[in-house]
């Protein structure tokens, strides 16, 4: 797969675990590697990590949509997300970075990140806490910002007589791409503000909305192709946990992973779109 793709098999295979677990535990996966990776390839393994979700997310958004997806096979379709979102995040990683730079490292050196097996315990550990702390604290202060901006623009909107936030905002500038996916003009605002609202906060407040839509606000295709649309940790949240979390195993490279992490975020959001556009054209 690395000689059909040419790329160093440690960033898809870093890609790759993003089916599986999450955008900070896949890179942990390839840890000894992550500081000798390119730009491009760190900006693969950013926009696969946030194109999908991990397995244990799935869980907690299967049991928030099994309610108003009665017929369908939840857990079948995440998986089906993932898998088609991971390609198509390489894709527009090689756009946005069209290098033919691949990194050349000797695969029988495996670099020593622990001395010993308690040495990994006690350092996993500590590496562990650190990045839940930081995951914690960039999502109350990224959900916190969003809060203060919304405010700001609902003040200033309301003295002219409507209302304005950056999900609706984002919902019109989203709607042309729901259209493009296959759904119908008279729903892509709605679908639009949905995948706004995944990309400034995150998926949980994305898919219990979807999930609450009234009955003939999206038909049954239209909801579908905004599911797997949706399907992904695309959003600012998870610009600031990836940074965070690869820095904490690779700090030289945390200036590169800033230069090339809104590149990131587009290409995952575009990524997870496509998978939608994909599944609107079987159903």
């Amino acid at each position: 797969m690395s000689k059909a793709f040419q790329y160093w098999w440690a960033s898809w295979s870093g890609a790759a675990a993003n089916i599986f677990v999450g955008q900070v535990e896949a890179p942990l996966l390839i840890r000894p590697y992550v500081s000798k990776l390119s730009n491009k390839e760190l900006l693969i393994l950013m926009t696969a990590g946030m194109a999908t979700v991990a397995g244990s997310v799935m869980v907690a958004l299967i049991a928030i949509l099994e309610s108003s997806f009665i017929n369908q096979n939840l857990i079948q379709h995440f998986i089906t997300a993932s898998v088609l979102s991971v390609p198509a995040a390489i894709m527009y990683a090689n756009i946005m970075i069209p290098s033919n730079t691949i990194t050349d490292f000797d695969e029988n050196k495996v670099p020593k990140v622990y001395n010993s097996t308690m040495d990994a315990v006690t350092r996993g550990s500590s590496d562990g806490a650190s990045i839940a702390f930081s995951v914690g604290t960039i999502l109350i202060a990224v959900i916190a910002l969003v809060f203060i901006a919304n405010s700001i623009l609902g003040f200033v909107s309301s003295q002219f007589g409507f209302d304005l936030s950056i999900e609706i905002i984002l919902g019109y500038l989203f709607a042309p791409i729901a259209w493009l996916m296959g759904i119908p003009w008279d729903e892509a605002i709605i679908a639009g503000e949905l995948l706004g609202i995944k990309t400034t906060l995150n998926e949980f407040v994305a898919y219990p909305g979807l999930a609450t839509l009234d009955n003939g606000e999206l038909s049954e295709r239209s909801k579908l192709i905004t599911f797997y649309s949706l399907c992904g940790f695309a959003n600012l949240s998870s610009v600031g946990i990836l940074i965070s979390g690869i820095t904490a195993m690779a700090p030289e490279r945390k200036d590169d992973l800033i230069k090339v992490s809104l590149k990131a975020l587009v290409g995952a959001t575009l990524a997870s779109c496509m998978t939608g556009l994909i599944v609107g054209i079987f159903i």
